[in-house]
Order: structure tokens, then C-alpha cells, then sequence
């Protein structure tokens, strides 16, 4: 499990295609900068991407990536250099100081715009409505493994306000218009919207099940 807090910043070294695997081979300097203990067999979020370290060369770590995480996430749109934002797994004895971040990417999203506001900048997304039905105004949701609050949300896609730390220490600092990024809604959504669907699909519903509909409603969580 991860939360959203990005502790640094790495560069993609390889990237090397066979047999429908890629090695990713992803300079790590950041991570054994700051001290973190890392073995083969460990959980690396890239970009939000929950990855295992199948091969050590430090400070370079190399992870096998699938073929379907290619196509699904932004991975097949990075090249060698491009930099990529990292957090370890969480330990179970280690301070919770975002959201609840499973590693396992819904999709991706398109920038549409990023302004400037001087102390931050308003950056919009665009997605699918498949990523759009869990997002809601000031909830949660992970971008490219940044956790992140949602200010607005729109039709086509939502906004977030980023501070300047975050965008100091993350790949936010050079993303542009027309970039594609990686996007995990709430996990906590999903689970309201299974187990609302399961109240709603009941043939006879309690009058407790009436209350907690109206509940969730008033609380913006279901519409």
C-alpha cells in the first residue's frame, strides 16, 4: 500500500521490450538519498504504478512491466530520461501521511490546461467518465502517484490546485498541456458505490437502508 506522498524524483536509464515484457530500468538516487531500505521483492510506486524491484544495480533499481500496464498507463509514453515520480511501498509501522493509494492505476487522463497563480498553479484534467463516476470536489484521487485533493469537477474532467513543494519535488514542475497521466480514484469510492449498489438493488429495503441512502446523498457521496 502506498499514500500518495511522493518522496523523490527518478530517471528512466532502459528500457528494454521482449517477449511482451519491458525492463525498466529507473535511476533511484532519490530514494537511497533519503535512506530507504530496499531489497529485491519490494513494492516501488512509478508514476502511481505499483511495481516489484526485480533487479538491483544501485543506484539503478529494474522492474518488469507487462504488457497491459504498457498500453494502460503513461509507462509506453516515456522514454530514457524522462522523470518519473517514486514512493515506496508503506511499512506497517510508518507515519499514514496521505490516502489510502492501492498502486493499481484506473487509467489516465489528458492535461488540458495549467495556470500559473503566482503561489501555485490550477492544473485541469480531462478523462473518461468510467474515472470521473469516483471523483468528487475535495475528495482524493492520485495523479501520476501524487496524492492530490480535487477542487472542481467538470463534465469532462476535474481541477487541483498544487502548491509549489509539490510541484518542486514531482514531475508536476515540467508537465505541460497535452500530457498524458495516471489516475487512481479513491479506493473508499469504489467500495461505497458496491455497497450502495447492493442496498438500491434490493428488492425489499429496510428503513435503515432508507437512511443511509438519504446519508450518503446529503453527504455528496452518491447522487
Amino acid at each position: 500500500m502506498f499514500t500518495g506522498i511522493v518522496l523523490g524524483l527518478g530517471e528512466i536509464v532502459s528500457k528494454n521490450t521482449k517477449s511482451g515484457m519491458t525492463e525498466l530500468g529507473i535511476n533511484c538516487k532519490s530514494l537511497y538519498c533519503a535512506g530507504v531500505q530496499i531489497g529485491l521483492g519490494d513494492s516501488i510506486a512509478i508514476n502511481g504504478i505499483c511495481l516489484t524491484v526485480v533487479r538491483m544495480q544501485e543506484p539503478n533499481l529494474f522492474f518488469d512491466v507487462s504488457g497491459q500496464t504498457v498500453i494502460s498507463t503513461n509507462i509506453g509514453k516515456l522514454n530514457i530520461g524522462s522523470k518519473v515520480n517514486l514512493e515506496p511501498a508503506m511499512s506497517a509501522n510508518g507515519r499514514f501521511g496521505g490516502h489510502i493509494v492501492s498502486g493499481h492505476v484506473d487509467g489516465t487522463g489528458k492535461i488540458s490546461s495549467i495556470k500559473d497563480m503566482g503561489n501555485g498553479i490550477i492544473v485541469k484534467i480531462n478523462t473518461s467518465d468510467d474515472i470521473l463516476r469516483y471523483v468528487i470536489k475535495k475528495g482524493s484521487i492520485t495523479v501520476d502517484g501524487i496524492g492530490l485533493t480535487v477542487v472542481d469537477v467538470f463534465d469532462d474532467g476535474f481541477s487541483l490546485v498544487i502548491i509549489p513543494h509539490t510541484s518542486l519535488i514531482t514531475t508536476l514542475s515540467i508537465k505541460k498541456a497535452g500530457d498524458t497521466v495516471n489516475l487512481e480514484a479513491d479506493v473508499l469510492a469504489k467500495y461505497v458505490e458496491k455497497f450502495v449498489s447492493n442496498i438500491t438493488n434490493k428488492t425489499n429495503k429496510t428503513s435503515d437502508d432508507a437512511n443511509l441512502l438519504n446519508k450518503l446523498t446529503d453527504g455528496g457521496f452518491i447522487r
